[in-house]
């Protein structure tokens, strides 16, 4: 490809685009953030008027003192408890009763088959006769008629060596044992009798007052009852991370990081060795003493050669992910949010140095990163010499990413063999048949965005010694962008809710293109030997990174809190959208008088027009050159949703919101098919007396396939969803 000799011009002008361009999006999110978080779809949420302190000193365990310091605004407290042991029980309980549930399933089809059988055979045709009758009789009669006791489930207590037990009748003792145990310890717990951990969240009355104590220093000593957190969801808390104290939790963060250094800088010596096994051949000459592997069968050496290296290279880049996220749950993150947004950054500087740099400069990890860190002057010239020489070969890996990404996530492949044919196997009970048609396949946040990300810094990187590559990156984005719109609108759900925060982490990691590409340039600059443009760019270089951290002081605030400005300005307009009186209406005191909105949970606005825009409709010029005045708070917040269900809590959800799950688990109701012969009604009838079990909503077809009812929206075991 032919190379553009770039001036310093050019470079500044597009680095400086860039770097606009980051503002103006950052700036666009704060103001969409704002207008969400401060709407009362979100306000009169329990999540956002609950704030976590974490590394709580002990004596502060106390909620008597914590409602002195935080006053009557404080709601409820949830003092966490070491719940090892009730945890220990819980899962046992479920582990147990989800045994029972397959076993009941297994024994109600074979029973099924076997009157199936009988029937065709010319035998008894109603095998239901005094099914009414005997459903009180003695525990499996109704099923020994079609199934001798021999085939009823088992199971050994240990495996290979252990007693073989009737699992329904095994399950069913140990259920007996289990559930008192159980519902005993969650008394005690919610009594205030455990061991607290420490760690405390504090429920307030209003979101203004939530706020008002998370931005707040609330305890004088360094880092004590802190780091703080609001908007936590219930359901993604990491429970056993709360019983860190600030001690440990400094450690297990420095730890993670010296970790995920050493990963990303020697983890081109596990890809080598894959590499290696691709060309075993050479390696044979290499090191004669690996002649013996000449002497395997060569269908086999031929498998070790071609299929082998491809599928040990997936599985690495597999477990690259898996492992980044439990560092980042290692390291103390509270919850599956905070664990997201800290695996994005792991993992985008694996995406930088490894799947660009590393490659570009044709060279192992080690040698690279090492020389590179014993002489940083020398980065500039090997990225100059490296870099123009890779454009050609990203000219078709835009394209190759574009085209097999956007495909591969439209066809979805792996999603359709599993629920066509996979599932077929695997769900044999109706409730695995249930939650696979019900579950929608999630996004890991953490490690989608950084790979694409990765992909603009690549795109910015050359935008300047190869313009060309940018048409080609624009065509492979685009085409993923198409693609992954449709997978969220239509495919994919978000379990895990980062209020967003994945995306201005995203911006700000795509300015290292930018970066790159100054460097680059006075590594070019340096070759040629031209002073003049290597002065510009280092003074320009020092002009971009003054701006980003200036960019970045102001923003970080903003990412963080909600301002007090806005919150007094959403209630006046929530009031003047109730009343249709103007916005600017005060009480006596001069502020905007209190009104249900973001404050006060249960009350928001009607479905009234919200009036004309607040500013006449600029051009398209005018609106990208001021996002600041153009899609500020006031235009931004007519895009939330309105209308919307009253957000209100039953008292038991209330009361036990931010308990550990373990001391809210209800005991599970058991789900069977229903057969005709009468089977699962006694065996409902029977297990019912240990635990809730029920055979509605499910059944088998005229082949004696198990199926459950599609048409009936909510099964037995469906629970409706909390907005916590």
């Amino acid at each position: 490809m032919h190379l553009l000799s770039p001036t310093p011009g050019c470079a500044d002008f597009a680095s400086g685009f860039v770097f606009y361009m980051v503002a103006r999006e950052s700036i666009y999110y704060v103001n969409l953030r704002q207008a969400y978080l401060l709407s009362p779809l979100y306000a009169n949420r329990m999540s956002s008027r609950t704030v976590l302190f974490t590394s709580v000193p002990q004596e502060y365990l106390n909620e008597g003192l914590l409602r002195r310091m935080f006053g009557r605004q404080l709601k409820n407290i949830w003092i966490a408890n070491d719940c090892q042991e009730i945890e220990d029980l819980v899962d046992e309980r479920d582990k147990v009763a989800m045994k029972l549930e397959a076993a009941e399933t297994k024994l109600i089809k074979l029973a099924n088959v076997n009157r199936l059988k009988a029937m065709k055979k010319g035998g008894q045709t109603d095998g239901a006769l005094g099914a009414a009758d005997e459903a009180n009789g003695e525990s499996g009669s109704m099923a020994a008629k079609w199934l001798p006791i021999s085939k009823r489930p088992t199971h050994r207590l240990k495996p290979i060596i252990g007693k073989k037990v009737d699992t329904i009748n095994w399950c069913r003792s140990e259920l007996e044992r289990l559930i008192p145990k159980v519902d005993a310890l969650q008394a005690t717990h919610r009594a205030g009798k455990g061991t607290f951990i420490p760690s405390v969240f504090v429920e307030f009355f209003h979101q203004a007052d939530a706020q008002s104590a998370y931005q707040s220093l609330a305890h004088h000593q360094a880092l004590h009852m802190a780091p703080r957190f609001i908007g936590i969801n219930p359901e993604e808390i990491i429970w056993k991370n709360l019983k860190m104290t600030w001690k440990s939790r400094v450690v297990r963060y420095i730890v993670a990081i010296a970790l995920v250094t050493v990963l990303i800088v020697f983890w081109s010596i596990p890809v080598g060795f894959v590499g290696i096994l691709s060309n075993i051949d050479a390696l044979i000459q290499t090191a004669p003493w690996l002649g013996f592997l000449n002497n395997i069968p060569p269908k086999i050496f031929g498998v070790v050669k071609g299929l082998l290296p491809a599928v040990l290279l997936a599985v690495l880049m597999a477990l690259l992910p898996i492992i980044l996220r439990m560092l980042a749950k290692f390291s103390g993150a509270p919850s599956l949010s905070a664990v997201e947004l800290r695996t994005q950054n792991f993992y985008f500087g694996f995406q930088v140095i490894q799947v660009f740099l590393i490659t570009t400069l044709s060279s192992a990890a080690s040698a690279s990163v090492t020389s590179i860190l014993c002489k940083p002057a020398d980065a500039p010239n090997l990225l100059a010499k490296n870099l123009p020489k890779a454009s050609n070969f990203y000219i078709s890996y835009f394209v190759l990413q574009g085209l097999t990404i956007s495909s591969g996530a439209v066809l979805g492949i792996a999603g359709l063999i599993i629920f066509r044919s996979l599932s077929k196997v695997l769900d044999t009970t109706p409730r695995k048949m249930y939650k696979r048609w019900s579950t929608l396949s999630a996004l890991g946040w953490g490690t989608v965005f950084p790979v694409y990300t990765n992909l603009a810094v690549i795109a910015i990187t050359y935008s300047i010694i190869a313009p060309l590559v940018l048409g080609f990156a624009t065509i492979g984005l685009y085409l993923i962008y198409l693609a992954y719109r449709y997978n969220l609108l239509f495919v994919f759900n978000t379990n895990v809710d980062t209020k967003g925060l994945v995306y201005p982490r995203a911006l700000q990691q795509t300015t290292t293109g930018a970066y790159l590409a100054i460097i680059c340039l006075i590594g070019l600059f340096g070759i040629q030997a031209a002073p003049g443009p290597i002065v510009l760019m280092v003074v320009f270089l020092i002009f971009v990174i003054l701006f980003h951290l200036s960019l970045n002081s102001a923003l970080e605030p903003l990412l963080k809190f909600l301002p007090k400005s806005l919150e007094a300005e959403e209630e006046s307009l929530l009031a003047s959208e109730e009343s249709g009186s103007p916005p600017s209406s005060m009480g006596n005191d001069g502020l905007p008088e209190k009104h249900g909105g973001f404050s006060a949970p249960g009350v928001h606005p009607t479905t009234k027009d919200l009036g004309p825009a607040p500013h006449k409709k600029p051009n398209f010029i005018t609106k990208f050159l001021r996002p600041d005045l153009y899609t500020d708070y006031h235009t931004l917040r007519r895009l939330v949703p309105r209308g919307f269900a009253e957000i209100t809590y039953d008292p038991v959800v209330e009361r036990d919101a931010y308990y550990h799950p373990s001391i809210s688990s209800q005991t599970p109701l058991l789900w069977v098919p229903r057969d005709d012969a009468g089977v699962s009604r006694q065996e409902c009838r029977h297990s019912g007396r240990v635990i809730p079990m029920t055979d509605e909503g499910a059944g088998f077809g005229a082949k004696g396939e198990l199926a459950w009812d599609q048409e009936n929206a909510r099964p037995p075991i469906w629970q409706e969803k909390i907005y916590y």
